[in-house]
């Protein structure tokens, strides 16, 4: 078949509007069909609704573990943004590739795909994987079902790089996040009896300000890692809600709150330390002017953070992809702690920035592209030279 470019492979990829809240069915589908041209054969792995797939492919030997290529296809809404090109059609302007996904991370997979003819030219001796998830973008949580598979096969795979787009430095870590919301149930008066009610929202107002200080204590410098921007494990409140008019103590109030941790940070610590804060201090108030009132904290998701040794293997292979030991951190997650702790050791390197990430107008530069081909060549060049990963 033909042998098409990673830039017209990305302008395929750009019009399936992946959004998280949508299938990526017809974007899977294309991956599928078109790695079937050069006889490569996909799993797919759906969710429960069958809505939506991963997708898992192995280029060379099955009978040996090998280096995964790891993309998420879902991409995050243009809703409410000022795009001034069309999101989900590619533009090229100046040197720059425009579309939603371009930088996040569709640039990379297009630049893999367009480089499987190239890990197919000669046998390979050590094999390459694909893996393409959905869901990354709302918690990391459709690449689970693919990684649990994958941990209970013999051979799975030694190294994961994961194409996030670092402007092509090499990265070896970034923090974890977890995901809460807090709900207050209050009691209901009119709001000139208020000492008679419980208000929902004042009782959210204290346990957010009690998230201000565990805040302060993570910022303490004894605690920073200066690998990381900010150096440190952060917490705020993102999202509140409470109260139906000024002249009603308000019954109810919820607030999301996150946790951005550093990885020899558990996340759950914080969450830990608000609801014993609200168990001792006030739920006994609240419950002192009426006994159905209460506080109830849910997990909305969570994700590990990243931090692969410096001296390890895989280290050592992205330093000769990338032609840098120069490594780095990243503030964003990725999927990396999942693969890692699946016992994949994971790097971090793509092109794009994430400056242009989440945004209008989002773009990777035709120069980010072209590296990223390059880097894919060498990785082919040295797994069909030898069956020593580093």
């Amino acid at each position: 078949m033909n042998e098409p470019s990673s830039r017209d492979l990305l302008e395929r990829l750009i019009g399936f509007a992946t959004v998280s809240r949508d299938s990526n069915l017809e974007l899977i589908a294309f991956i599928r069909d078109y790695l079937a041209g050069f006889g490569v054969d996909s799993e797919l792995f759906h969710n429960a609704e069958g809505t939506k797939a991963n997708l898992f492919a192995t280029l060379g030997p099955r009978d040996r573990g090998g280096v995964v290529l790891s993309g998420h296809t879902d991409v995050v809404p243009v809703d409410g943004q000022a795009w001034t090109l069309e999101p989900f059609r590619l533009t090229e302007r100046d040197g720059r590739l425009y579309g939603r996904g371009t930088a996040d991370m569709k640039g990379f997979i297009a630049s893999v795909l367009a480089a499987v003819p190239a890990f197919l030219e000669r046998p390979l001796k050590t094999p390459v994987h694909l893996a393409f998830s959905y869901d990354e973008e709302v918690g990391c949580l459709g690449v689970r079902p693919m990684l649990a598979e994958l941990e209970r096969r013999p051979h799975k795979p030694l190294i994961c790089l994961i194409g996030e787009p670092t402007e092509l430095k090499p990265v070896l870590g970034h923090k974890g996040k977890l995901a809460m919301r807090c709900q207050v149930k209050g009691a209901a008066c009119h709001s000139a009896y208020a000492p008679y009610g419980v208000n929902a929202i004042e009782y959210a107002a204290r346990l957010i300000g009690r998230l201000g200080e565990i805040g302060g204590e993570l910022a303490r410098p004894e605690r920073h890692d200066r690998r990381f921007d900010p150096p440190f494990s952060t917490v705020q409140a993102g999202v509140i809600k409470g109260g139906r008019a000024l002249n009603i103590v308000p019954a109810e109030c919820e607030f999301d709150f996150e946790v951005r941790a550093l990885p020899d940070f558990d996340a759950q610590d914080v969450a830990v330390q608000l609801q014993c804060y609200a168990e001792t201090e006030l739920e006994p108030r609240m419950r002192a002017v009426q006994a159905d009132t209460g506080i109830r904290f849910s997990a909305l998701s969570a994700y590990p953070g990243l931090a692969t040794p410096v001296e390890s293997a895989a280290a050592r292979l992205l330093a000769m992809l990338s032609g840098s030991s120069e490594f780095g951190t990243v503030a964003f997650g990725t999927e990396g702690g999942l693969f890692d702790q699946a016992g994949i050791p994971t790097v971090v390197c793509g092109p794009g920035s994430m400056d242009q990430g989440h945004k209008p107008d989002e773009f990777v530069s035709l120069e980010q592209l072209s590296g990223c081909d390059a880097m894919l060549r060498r990785l082919a060049h040295h797994l069909q030279s030898t069956d020593e990963l580093l």
